[in-house]
């Protein structure tokens, strides 16, 4: 006869078992607290790096156009204007102008003794909206510089009509020489030919403004170019500018422009010129800093951006020489600048960045974070002159 064992098999009890899911409830707990601050950190410091690329990149782009107000276009820019109709800028060829606090209005150029006037850099006071962070209206930064990457400048212009330019190699002897083309000096070193106008990627596109140097004239294109025939030396092309164009520059009235005091006039080294001009559009959320180029229609350089502020030092070389300093609006006869009554922008010798003010609200208020950019800008082109004023 077999004993039979009366042991029982221990177990928890009830007080043990609430312990233990007690602990491993907490445990859990602070797990998840470190996995959650670790993807909230994750977040934060992606965050900060896009919102940096993205600063670095608008504000890099900003300072390289800035630097190259003028640039190509000779000492002292300032090209007269055509003056019947009053000549614009920030606007396209929808046509929709983009400018001021409702992003509908276009920006017209200073006048000098009455005459529109095309520096090298425009400053554009308030003409941007006011937006909610900050009370004051934004400024509009307008600058012109010669396109180096196309090289139109190697052939010869010629108004053949109104509102028709061609666009050719010269052929007129000079001292009984037939010259070559492209003519010697017209392109950079280890390039052998010029675009063609016409070329898809680079060449004349509605929107496009062209300075003729020799003319002293600036026309916009209003439709694509034409090849008009070609001979041994080169093709010639035919490019439209019309009147009426969207920026009020091929006016035939009297006052300047492509006019009938330039049928057949030939204009040599002419050049592309860039007119781009900066501005925030709120009409989206969240505002973005905007780029526009002469008559095309603008493109995003980057949201977030929530102010933006200029001001200007001016150099009056006499006599006596008396610097402006920290201009809001140059030569306006505001209130607020009349060290500079009488000045233009081509005495503009630095341009002062006092705001561009970057905001990222990626994941709500989580992660919140701000950058504002401040530095000056030297405009080396404008002025040609070391001479800065001291601060």
């Amino acid at each position: 006869m077999s004993d039979q064992s009366t042991k029982r098999e221990s177990g928890f009890s009830l007080m043990e078992m609430t312990i233990a899911m007690g602990l491993g409830t907490l445990v859990l707990g602070v797990g998840l607290q470190l996995y959650s601050q670790g993807v909230s950190a994750t977040w934060t410091v992606s965050q900060r790096a896009e919102l940096q690329q993205d600063f670095r990149a608008a504000s890099d782009m900003l300072i390289r156009d800035l630097s190259l107000a003028g640039s190509g276009l000779g000492n002292g820019t300032q090209i007269p204007l055509p003056s019947a109709v009053a000549p614009v800028y920030g606007c396209d060829q929808t046509p929709k102008c983009y400018l001021g606090s409702t992003n509908l209005v276009s920006g017209k150029y200073p006048l000098q003794s009455g005459t529109p006037t095309l520096y090298g850099l425009i400053p554009g006071y308030t003409l941007g909206p006011t937006l909610a962070s900050n009370p004051a209206a934004t400024d509009v930064v307008t600058v012109a510089y010669a396109d180096s990457s196309f090289y139109l400048n190697c052939y010869q212009a010629t108004v053949l009509a109104l509102g028709k330019v061609t666009f050719g190699p010269a052929t007129a002897p000079v001292n009984g020489v037939v010259p070559t083309f492209p003519p010697a000096g017209c392109l950079p070193s280890g390039v052998a030919t010029p675009q063609t106008v016409n070329d898809t990627m680079l060449g004349l596109t509605p929107g496009d403004l062209v300075y003729f140097p020799s003319l002293n004239i600036v026309g916009e294109v209003t439709a694509g170019t034409i090849t008009v025939g070609a001979n041994a030396v080169g093709a010639t092309y035919a490019v439209p500018f019309a009147n009426s164009d969207v920026l009020n520059m091929n006016q035939t009235a009297a006052g300047g422009g492509l006019n009938t005091a330039a049928l057949n006039a030939t204009g040599t080294n002419p050049v592309r010129l860039l007119v781009i001009t900066y501005y925030i559009d709120n009409t989206v959320s969240p505002a973005r800093l905007m780029r526009q180029i002469s008559g095309h229609s603008p493109m995003p350089v980057s949201d977030g951006v929530v102010y933006m502020k200029f001001s200007y030092d001016l150099y009056n070389d006499g006599p006596p020489p008396v610097p402006a300093v920290n201009q809001p609006n140059p030569g306006s006869g505001d209130a607020n600048d009349t060290a500079s009554n009488g000045l233009y922008p081509t005495a503009i010798t630095k341009i002062n960045i006092l705001h561009m003010a970057m905001d990222s609200t990626l994941h709500g208020a989580k992660g919140y974070q701000g950058l504002d950019l401040e530095t000056s800008v030297s405009a080396r082109d404008l002025t040609y002159s070391n001479q800065y004023p001291l601060q």
